[in-house]
């Protein structure tokens, strides 16, 4: 069968698209944990289990990864506004708006310590 560079860019973009998912679900637990200043072990297990899923998606069976350390640092970051949409809702309560729970925690950081999650599974 031929290469077919079509469908490995649609594969690989299906691929980033799934990174992305899961980056969204793992930044929503890692704001909570941070604004609510307290772990739960459905957070712990849904940052674990998103990061664990991160790594297996991003692996390719021929050796090597999808998305390089910038590309998974971008994703992240373009994650955040969505995860921070979906937090407002879960963090104390749905108490704050998006906006308003934007400044509650450094975003940077949070997005550091995603990647680093990721990079040491």
């Amino acid at each position: 069968m031929p290469f077919n560079s079509g469908h490995f860019l649609s594969s690989k973009e299906d691929k980033l698209n799934k990174i992305y998912s899961y980056a969204v679900i793992l930044l929503i637990h890692l704001i909570k944990q941070e604004v609510e200043k307290r772990t739960t072990r459905s957070g712990n297990v849904s940052i674990k289990n998103s990061v664990r899923e991160i790594n297996r998606v991003n692996k390719r069976k021929s050796g090597g990864y999808y998305a390089s350390d910038v590309e998974l640092l971008d994703i992240i970051s373009e994650a955040m506004p969505a995860a921070v949409d979906c937090a407002s809702l879960e963090v104390s309560e749905g108490l704050y708006e998006s906006m308003d729970l934007m400044t509650l925690f450094d975003q940077i950081l949070i997005i550091e310590r995603a990647f680093k999650l990721i990079k040491n599974f």
